[in-house]
């Protein structure tokens, strides 16, 4: 730990306490990523306990007195109801794709989407908040246009287009969701390894766009921005935006 750090973490703490923010058990799907990390680790900043899960848990290095690494699998339902009993938000910052079908419902996001929802509606009252890092794809450009639609396919590794058109379908599909309680938090398509400043604007469907016509954001301030919906609970059953 790098020096000043535990002042650092001391007072984000205590600052949190200062506004009435609980101290909460967060699960975080996909811990690990470049997202996820950062994630994990504004999460423990603020004085929360949160849960990695990982199907190879023995390859996280992290480690915290509040940070607990456990095995799962989102294709293991079993195993995703145990995880996220109990806790207080679910948070999915997952990619990748399923099989070989080369369909939007083969995208892990969607996936991800389809299983936990399951799993915290069957909670009723009790379940969690769901968090899911969605896909820039599915924002606005231009009135009713999405950045997909733009995108040049011929270029675009077919993966890719698969996890894109399944974070699309994942968005489609929370919005008929009315019994759990899920936020879906749009990263701007130019996320980048900037410092934390805790400055940025929320939007809605549209993309954000700076005063020179940018569209960014660095991880860690997605970060901020994700854990503030997890604390305050200020877009339940909507889908926002992120951005400089």
């Amino acid at each position: 730990m790098k020096p000043g750090t535990l002042v650092y973490v001391a007072l984000v703490f205590l600052a949190g306490a200062a506004h009435g923010n609980p101290t909460l058990n967060i699960v975080i799907y996909g811990a690990t990523g470049e997202v996820g990390s950062h994630i994990v680790q504004e999460a423990l900043q603020r004085g929360h306990h949160v849960t990695a899960v990982s199907r190879k848990p023995e390859q996280v290095d992290m480690q915290h007195d509040r940070l607990a690494v456990v095995k799962g699998d989102l294709l293991d339902k079993a195993s995703v109801t145990e995880i996220v009993t109990g806790k207080d938000v679910v948070i999915v910052s997952v990619r990748g794709v399923i099989g070989k079908s080369g369909t939007p419902e083969s995208a892990l996001q969607f996936i991800a989407a389809e299983v936990l929802v399951d799993a915290l509606s069957r909670q009723g009252e009790r379940a969690p908040r769901l968090l899911h890092v969605g896909g820039s794809g599915s924002l606005e450009v231009e009135p009713g246009i999405r950045y997909a639609a733009k995108l040049p396919k011929v270029f675009i590794p077919k993966g890719l287009e698969v996890e894109i058109l399944g974070q699309i379908l994942s968005l489609e599909f929370y919005r008929k969701v009315d019994d759990v309680k899920w936020t879906y938090v749009t990263p701007p398509k130019n996320l980048t390894n900037g410092s934390r400043t805790g400055v940025f604007r929320i939007g809605g469907d549209q993309a954000l766009q700076d005063k020179r016509g940018r569209t960014r954001l660095s991880r860690a301030d997605f970060a901020v921005a994700l854990v503030d919906e997890a604390e305050k609970a200020q877009h339940v059953r909507q889908r926002i935006s992120v951005a400089y």
